[in-house]
C-alpha cells in the first residue's frame, strides 16, 4: 500500500474532518497494519474485499488479543479509508461498509454520588495557588460536564462570567456555550484575582488554567491530580478526569433534566450517546425504590 495514500487520507482527515490528534493517531496505526497485511498477502488496495478485510480482523484480533472496542475502531478506520478511495475514483466500492461489527457488552457509564462530588471539590488546599487553580478546575469540570482536551484548552476569552457562560471548542472543532454555576464563576473569579497571575510569574498565555510553569495544563498533569483529590477525598474506586463527565450527566437526569438539553452540553452529536445516561438514571431509581420502599 502506498504510504503517500495513507498520508493523503490523514491529511484529509486532519483537516476535513478536523478530528483529534489522538484518532489520527489511531488511524495512522491501524493503516500501517493494513499495509503490513497486504504486504504479506501480496494483495493490492483495487483487490481487496469484504472477506480479506475480515481475515485481517481476525488476524489483528488472533496475534494482538484485541478486545471488541479495539476491532469496532480499525473498523471504523477501514471504512472511513476506503470511503475516501471512493471519493478519489481509486475504488468503486466500499468493502468496508460490509464488514460485521463486533458485538460489543452494554456498558453504564461510573459515576460519583452527590457527596462524593462534594468531598472531590472541597479537596484542592484553596490557600494555595495551585489548589486555588484544581479548586476552579474541578468546579468547571464538573459545572459544566466538559471533556478533559475541552477543559485544558479554554481560554480566558472563552468565559463570559457576567452572563454565566463559557464557549467551548469540542470534537471536530464544533462549538458550544455551556452554562457555568454560580460555585464555579466564583472559583474562578478568585483564581482570576490573585493566583493565576501569580503563577504565570510575569509570563502571558491566553489559556486559562495553567501550570506552574506559565504553559497551559496538559491532560496527564490534570489526570495525576484528580486521581490525587480523589485519594484525599477518600473515594474507594479509581477515578478518572472523565467520571465528574458521566457525573454531571447523570445528576442532571435523575434531577429532572430533558436529555436534548443534556445532549446540548454534553456536545454529543448524536442523542444516542447520550440515551445510554437514561440508563444510569433507571439503574438509581430502582436502587433508591429498592431501599426506600416498604415492598421494595
Amino acid at each position: 500500500m502506498p504510504k503517500d495514500l495513507i498520508r493523503e487520507f490523514l491529511v484529509a482527515m486532519r483537516v476535513e474532518r478536523r478530528l483529534s490528534p489522538n484518532t489520527i493517531s489511531a488511524y495512522h496505526s491501524d493503516l500501517n497494519k493494513l499495509s503490513e497485511f497486504v504486504s504479506r498477502e501480496g494483495k493490492s488496495l483495487s483487490a481487496l474485499d469484504s472477506s480479506d478485510l475480515s481475515l485481517f480482523l481476525c488476524c489483528l484480533q488472533d496475534d494482538n488479543r484485541l478486545g471488541p472496542r479495539s476491532i469496532a475502531r480499525i473498523r471504523t478506520t477501514l471504512r472511513r479509508f476506503f470511503r475516501f478511495l471512493q471519493t478519489e475514483q481509486l475504488r468503486e466500492d466500499n468493502p468496508g461498509d460490509t464488514l460485521p461489527g463486533p458485538r460489543l457488552p452494554r456498558t453504564l457509564p461510573a459515576y460519583l454520588s452527590a457527596g462524593e462530588v462534594e468531598r472531590l471539590l472541597l479537596a484542592p488546599e484553596r490557600s494555595q495557588d495551585r489548589g486555588c487553580r484544581d479548586f476552579a478546575l474541578l468546579q468547571v469540570l464538573y459545572a459544566c460536564g466538559l471533556r478533559v482536551s475541552e477543559l485544558v484548552g479554554l481560554r480566558v476569552s472563552d468565559l463570559n462570567l457576567e452572563v454565566g457562560f463559557l464557549r467551548c471548542l469540542g470534537k471536530g472543532s464544533k462549538e458550544r456555550l455551556v452554562p457555568l454555576g454560580q460555585d464555579a464563576i466564583q472559583a474562578v473569579k478568585v483564581y482570576l484575582a490573585g493566583p493565576r497571575r501569580r503563577l504565570l510569574a510575569g509570563k502571558e498565555s491566553p489559556f486559562l488554567f495553567i501550570s506552574r510553569r506559565g504553559k497551559s495544563l496538559t491532560r496527564v498533569a490534570f489526570w495525576k491530580q484528580i486521581r490525587r483529590y480523589g485519594l484525599l477525598a477518600q473515594i474507594s474506586r479509581s477515578i478518572s478526569p472523565h467520571i465528574l463527565r458521566h457525573s454531571f450527566a447523570t445528576h442532571l437526569l435523575e434531577n429532572g433534566a430533558d436529555l436534548r438539553s443534556v445532549q446540548a452540553m454534553l456536545g454529543h452529536a448524536d442523542i444516542t450517546t447520550t440515551q445510554i445516561y437514561t440508563h444510569v438514571a433507571r439503574e438509581r431509581l430502582r436502587e433508591v425504590y429498592r431501599k426506600l420502599h416498604p415492598r421494595g
